[in-house]
């Protein structure tokens, strides 16, 4: 085992992770977040390109000294947002969820509405808690009234616009909604980092991370490596099976954040989350074990765990039938699909030990 990548990976990176955390990356739009990759990522490998499904690919080749299968690495993109169901007459917007999550994930307040001409500032609203049944709808979610939980049909997002001005900046129904920038400012809690949306930029910053140490320490691996950053995975892992698909290699490795509860025996403090399954499929054990004893070796203490209510790019991939061969590493994260809180140093470990799977995949 060698030990340069251990000692070389000291601080997160704050300044990519707070340009990627405040870019908007909704499902299925999520070129900002492609062009910080590609600017990042281009200078480390032998070729990037985009795929048809929008993945941003990088390759940077082996040696070729023992003929190893190539490896597909993933960290997507998108983020959970919200999509305009319709536009009403007043210039208020309905809306529907893109990915898993309730109003109460991300708290009522500024939102950016993605026109297709122009970003419109508005407010993801409630309404007056000063009602009585007659606003029912406000009234359902009322603790000692309704009682009802918080849903997507309670709240609505506030414009300020007529629905011509709207138009004109090309908000209609599947206009993209997302949490504005002004909320997405990392904060620190102690030895730990907190901000919406780690799922997955901080993954994304780990992988990019990956490449830069690869690059800076001119280690290339056996087999082929592609640097895959996907598209569309909070709505089921579609540009990670995609890219399963389309590239070689045997083996998906997928990189998330990682649910720290007391079901799982994960807490946040933890070293590197390393799952054996989720709600998808089965990992392969032999891929499982050998991170495990890659952060062992690096002092990282992992936490092995069997994930529920959790999907991946990679557990996509293999339940499709697109990968022979799947893997998850998690960094520990507090509140998932929330306000999302991970260790100071989360990154640099999912970092070290990405580094020396990718330099050996085989004990």
């Amino acid at each position: 085992m060698t030990t340069s990548a251990a000692h070389s990976v000291r601080h997160v990176n704050r300044p990519l992770l707070q340009e990627l955390l405040t870019a908007y990356g909704p499902v299925g739009q999520e070129d900002a977040v492609r062009d910080i990759c590609r600017r990042e990522l281009a200078p480390l490998v032998d070729e990037t390109w985009v795929d048809e499904a929008g993945n941003l690919v990088g390759r940077l080749r082996g040696s070729g000294d023992d003929g190893s299968s190539p490896i597909r690495v993933m960290a997507h993109m998108d983020e959970l947002s919200m999509l305009v169901k319709r536009v009403n007459p007043d210039g208020t917007l309905h809306l529907m969820p893109l990915g898993t999550m309730y109003p109460a994930n991300f708290g009522l307040g500024p939102v950016a509405v993605l026109g297709h001409h122009g970003t419109v500032p508005a407010v993801l609203t409630l309404g007056s808690e000063h009602t009585t049944v007659e606003s029912r709808r406000i009234w359902q979610t009322k603790p000692d009234r309704g009682d009802k939980s918080l849903d997507w049909h309670h709240v609505y997002v506030f414009t300020g616009r007529t629905t011509e001005e709207l138009a004109a900046a090309g908000v209609r129904p599947g206009t993209r909604v997302c949490v504005d920038a002004s909320k997405r400012g990392l904060i620190e809690v102690g030895g730990y980092l907190g901000c919406y949306f780690m799922d997955d930029r901080a993954s994304v910053t780990a992988l990019l991370e990956t490449a830069r140490l690869l690059h800076a320490e001119n280690r290339r691996p056996a087999a082929d490596v592609y640097f895959v950053f996907t598209v569309s995975e909070e709505i089921g892992g579609i540009g990670g099976t995609h890219a399963s698909r389309a590239l070689p290699g045997e083996i998906t490795l997928a990189l998330e954040v990682g649910p720290t509860e007391a079901e799982y025996s994960t807490t946040v403090g933890g070293g590197p989350i390393v799952a054996y399954s989720d709600e998808k499929s089965v990992y392969d054990k032999t891929l499982a074990d050998r991170l495990m004893d890659i952060a062992a070796k690096l002092d990282l203490s992992p936490q092995a765990a069997v994930l529920g209510a959790f999907e991946s790019d990679a557990s996509h991939s293999v339940a499709a039938g697109q990968a022979g061969r799947s893997a998850l590493l998690c960094l520990p994260t507090l509140s998932t699909h929330g306000y999302e809180v991970i260790a100071a140093d989360a990154i640099p470990a999912m970092t070290q030990v990405l580094v020396e799977f990718l330099l050996a995949p085989a004990a």
